[in-house]
Formats: structure tokens, C-alpha cells, sequence
């Protein structure tokens, strides 16, 4: 166990659950009423967020009708609603958290979407599923900064450089790298290139509490 990482810490859209699908929805949904037909290159730009970002970017593609911060706000409030009615996981992802947590590895779900939608995805998944969880909304600067899986850490009472951090996204993935933390990628619509403390696989299906250990053993070898 001392060999293991101190902690896993999990990015929630697209890597614990499936929304990606459900926010192309939401999208659609709030341009469309624009005009604008929202294109999978235009999720492919907004993948990871923050959402501030995405909101602006339908500020400019939807001709200025409304604000930045309309545009979040309707964008937030139509996920929300989605994610009351449809969680799916990624494949892979629960039974890999549950058998971290059954080796007593802690864990935490750090998001760079708004505690509205975290729990609205926790209300099914299970408030208990995760010791805590950290939205945008509890730290001053969401991905790709690092604040919230430095915060994630010290809740944690673990030290950052030997932690890990499941990711799906470029925005999530370089938070992870600039926390410090070793990092194994899951990219979705996007590349991911790996180095001395980046590895990338292509399912959360590939990972076990077995294939981790012997990952932390000799992070330079291939999973």
C-alpha cells in the first residue's frame, strides 16, 4: 500500500459519467433558439470548460443577442435538468472507484462544472459515492488551473506529487499536470501526448486497483 498513490482523484463530465453526449444536447438546445446550429467542432472547442469560456463562445457564434452570462446561466440550468434524468457512467468508472475505496485509497470528484450540476449528477450517482466532491464553485479559479486538485489534496491530507488524476479533457488535463499530480488521460474528440508522468489509455476499463499498483511501481512503463 505505501508503494500506492496517496490518493485518485476523479474529473466528473466525460470521464465519470457519460454527459458529454447529454451536454451536445444542452447546446444545441440553447444556440438553436438563435439560430445557430452548434456543431461538433464547437463542442470539441468548449470540451472541459469552464463554462464562462462556453458561454462566450455562444455569446460570439449567437450574434451578440444576449450575454455572456445569459448564455452560461441558460446552458447551466439545461444540463442541470438533463442530469436529474440521465447519469450514465463511462464504462469502467464505478467499478474502478469502488475498488479503489475498497483498498482504502482515497478518492475525490473534482469538476470544473457548477455544484448545481455535481449534485444534480451525485443525486444519482449517490451523495455517499465520493468521501467529498469539488465544483467550480469552491475554488477561486476553476480548470485548467490547478486549485481544485491542490484543495482536493489537502482535504485529503495527501501530497499532490503522488497522486493521480483521471482525465478526459485538454482543459482537465493540463489542471492536472500543473497540480504536480501524475496524471492518466482518457481523451475524448481530443489527443493527448504522454511524458514522464502522463500515460493515456483509451477506457477507464484498462485500469484496476492491480494495474495501478504496478503503474505507480514504474510509471515509465506502458499500461
Amino acid at each position: 500500500m505505501s508503494n500506492f498513490f496517496e490518493a485518485v482523484f476523479f474529473d466528473m463530465d466525460g470521464l465519470m459519467v457519460d454527459s458529454e453526449p447529454e451536454w451536445l444536447l444542452s447546446e444545441t438546445e440553447v444556440t438553436a433558439a438563435f439560430g445557430y446550429q452548434w456543431l461538433e467542432q464547437d463542442q470539441v472547442a468548449c470540451l472541459g470548460g469552464p463554462l464562462t469560456k462556453v458561454g462566450h463562445y455562444m455569446f460570439e457564434r449567437c450574434g451578440h443577442q444576449q450575454s455572456p452570462e445569459y448564455f452560461t446561466q441558460t446552458l447551466i440550468d439545461t444540463q442541470v435538468a438533463r442530469m436529474r434524468l440521465n447519469t450514465p457512467t463511462m464504462p469502467g468508472a464505478l467499478e474502478l472507484l469502488q475498488e479503489l475505496q475498497s483498498h482504502g485509497i482515497k478518492t475525490a470528484l473534482v469538476s470544473a462544472s457548477p455544484r448545481n450540476i455535481v449534485d444534480a449528477v451525485l443525486d444519482n450517482l449517490g451523495h455517499d459515492s465520493f468521501p467529498f466532491s469539488i465544483s467550480s464553485d469552491d475554488v477561486v479559479r476553476t480548470k485548467p488551473d490547478p486549485e481544485g486538485y491542490l484543495k482536493a489534496a489537502t482535504i485529503s491530507g495527501a501530497d499532490i506529487s503522488n497522486c493521480l488524476i483521471l482525465e478526459d479533457s485538454l482543459t482537465g488535463m493540463n489542471a492536472a499536470i500543473a497540480s504536480g499530480a501524475y496524471l492518466i488521460g482518457i481523451p475524448h474528440l481530443v489527443t493527448m501526448d504522454e511524458s514522464e508522468r502522463v500515460r493515456v489509455i483509451k477506457s477507464l476499463k484498462q485500469l484496476s486497483f492491480s494495474t495501478l499498483n504496478k503503474l505507480k511501481s514504474d510509471f515509465s512503463s506502458t499500461i
